[in-house]
């Protein structure tokens, strides 16, 4: 799978840094390499929005934790959970 630089995409799992769900739609910002951190598994770079186009978090995930968006899918609006300190 090519995901490409600005392409969006849905996340496979749960994120929580950021407070993210499974299913939550992100733009691709960077492709970095692949690290011992990563255990060898390239990733990216994620920056994700709100309903109204703020970004309301970077964040960096496994390749393994997104996908392409399909054409047989809709968008669908949830509040942002806040971190319980808030």
């Amino acid at each position: 799978m090519s995901i490409e630089l600005y392409q969006r995409v849905a996340l496979t799992r749960d994120v929580s840094e950021g407070n993210l769900q499974k299913g939550d739609i992100a733009t691709v910002v960077e492709n970095p390499p692949a690290t011992k951190e990563s255990k060898g598994e390239p990733g990216y770079a994620l920056e994700v929005f709100n309903a109204l186009g703020e970004t309301t978090a970077v964040v960096f995930v496994p390749a393994s934790a997104v996908r392409s968006l399909r054409a047989d899918e809709i968008p669908h609006v949830r509040p942002l959970a806040r971190a319980a300190s808030e």
